[in-house]
């Protein structure tokens, strides 16, 4: 997840200002969304994770799960508010989340998305976002609460594209040095989402099906 809770109160501007349809963020095929979420971790975990879809209204659980992690595609709107690509339907990302973070990160996420989805004013959302944090309602991340995105066809912005498959730590907030994170040399990222949560972003050398991301030079 890109940001658990996001509080900027600074409008984007860019090449995504307003919300595209609602039909530009859906799949055309239900089974595509499915198979692109349980790409996001090897088999061994998303064989057995209950598998959310986006339905008109919020996710939906589309396959029962039966090992506690979620796999899921993450739309544009878990970026932080004042994000140039906010609305940005292209922006496609598979998580699929520990059950830690099944607990105490994706709520925070699956409610954005019923608030986008009911039209809800982005003003709006940073007001309830920053009410909720400052009330203590969005919990800090339980220990041990993790994702892997690994999927070979993520989409995490017009930026960055399909990225580095990687594994996500998040953590209430930490300062990264702690990590070593964002050093030259240093395959791990760190990223302040909130004044809660840190996210650390470690890149690891394969794909979710084994293949290898970063291919040998001879």
């Amino acid at each position: 997840m890109s940001a658990v809770t996001q509080t900027s109160a600074k409008e984007a501007k860019g090449p995504y200002p307003t919300p595209a349809s609602f039909e530009q963020f859906r799949f055309a095929n239900p089974s595509d969304e499915i198979a692109m979420a349980r790409s996001a971790a090897p088999a061994s975990i998303s064989n057995d994770a209950e598998i959310l879809t986006l339905g008109s209204q919020g996710y939906e659980t589309a396959v029962k799960g039966k090992n506690g992690f979620v796999c899921l595609i993450q739309r544009s709107w878990g970026d932080p508010f004042d994000d140039p690509e906010f609305w940005n339907p292209k922006v496609r990302t598979s998580l699929c989340l520990n059950p830690a973070a099944v607990r105490s990160v994706l709520p925070s996420y699956l409610e954005i998305t019923r608030w986008v989805l009911s039209g809800v004013p982005k003003a709006t959302m940073i007001e309830r976002t920053n009410a909720a944090i400052a009330t203590h309602a969005i919990p800090d991340p339980l220990p041990g609460s993790m994702s892997y995105m690994m999927s070979k066809q993520g989409y995490i912005n017009d930026g960055s594209g399909h990225w580095h498959p990687h594994v996500m730590f998040f953590m209430p907030h930490t300062d990264s040095a702690a990590w070593g994170a964002n050093s030259p040399g240093v395959p791990v990222f760190s990223q302040d989402v909130s004044p809660q949560v840190t996210i650390f972003f470690v890149v690891v050398s394969k794909w979710s099906d084994g293949s290898p991301a970063f291919p040998e030079k001879h």
